[in-house]
């Protein structure tokens, strides 16, 4: 495994999952560079898949692409409408829009309005998504949808609108929105649950929670669902992981949630990978050039010796459970 090469630490431009500044790491290797970035909810064993797809980006590189640029959608976090509008705008074109929903002390008539001034910056031919993150019971699912989906003139899906497999497909009954699963596929010790039980129309991906590039291709063809390949809320190094993911799929019915840099108030790249007629170009691990002044995006002393302790434990953790297969 190659050595790391960066700690990061960059402040988001509005509170997102909970989190005012996202922090990782930058590790090199013969193919180029990956990012290692679980979240702190993420105990090390779960946080093995994660250094396992930086370690894929770093020592192996991505499989080929069979197409150069892939379409994305603009993340709209619980902000106000005219900040909502603001960001639909400055998306460098993006045409779908994912909403979040379902925010701590937050009620419907926000979640409407969020949405109405979302569909005011995309007109009539823009698409719109909701995401919960698994917030609502099946009841509140049902009505909130029902209401946001007459706001927004037809919802494209409801990504994770409850956070169990059973839920989600009680509710896949009861409203004719689409249902999309995420933490059902990527946290899940069985992601073809999902499946079996026909909880969901379209299933949610991301790289490194799912151990890599490779890794998330079988996954997706195991469970059988057209998928989006997601942001874990990551730098540009990430980013790229999951538009090589993109990009290497046969089919590609949806925009990806790979728009998520302008989240952040810096990057580690000279030109961090923001979207152009709403989409983002296809990339190499080797062609990702990292800035000269990455100091200036440098976790303080305390958070790179906590990110320097929890990559010992894992890379300890992979070895092992390479080693025993």
């Amino acid at each position: 495994m190659g050595p790391v090469i960066h700690t990061y630490a960059i402040a988001l431009r509005a509170r997102f999952r909970g989190l005012e500044v996202r922090e990782g790491m930058i590790l090199s290797g013969a193919a180029g560079v990956g990012e290692f970035s679980p979240f702190w909810d993420y105990d090390d064993d779960e946080s093995t898949r994660w250094l396992a797809a930086a370690v894929e980006a770093a020592e192996r590189g991505w499989p080929p692409p069979v197409r150069d640029r892939v379409p994305v959608n603009v993340t709209i976090p619980a902000v106000s409408p005219q900040r909502a509008i603001e960001l639909v705008e400055a998306s460098g074109g993006c045409r779908t829009a994912k909403v979040k929903v379902a925010e701590p002390g937050e009620g419907l008539g926000a979640e409407r309005d969020r949405v109405a001034a979302v569909r005011e910056a995309l007109g009539a031919g823009g698409r719109i998504r909701v995401d919960a993150n698994g917030g609502w019971d099946v009841e509140t699912a049902a009505r909130h949808l029902a209401a946001l989906d007459k706001v927004a003139g037809g919802l494209e899906y409801a990504e994770q609108p409850c956070a169990t497999v059973e839920d989600l497909a009680a509710l896949r009954r009861l409203t004719h929105v689409p249902i999309a699963a995420d933490e059902s596929i990527r946290r899940a010790a069985d992601p073809m649950e999902v499946a079996r039980r026909e909880a969901a129309d379209i299933m949610v991906v991301k790289v490194q929670p799912l151990g890599g590039v490779r890794p998330a291709l079988r996954i997706i063809e195991e469970v059988g669902l057209p998928a989006v390949v997601s942001s874990a809320l990551e730098t540009s190094v990430g980013i790229a992981a999951g538009v090589a993911l993109a990009a290497a799929l046969p089919d590609l019915p949806y925009a990806c949630g790979l728009a998520t840099v302008n989240l952040f108030t810096d990057d580690v790249l000279t030109h961090p990978l923001r979207p152009t007629g709403g989409e983002l170009a296809a990339v190499d691990a080797a062609s990702l050039p990292l800035r000269p002044d990455l100091e200036a995006t440098a976790a303080p002393a305390g958070a790179r010796g906590r990110w320097r302790g929890r990559l010992e434990r894992v890379r300890a953790l992979l070895e092992d459970d390479e080693a025993g297969r």
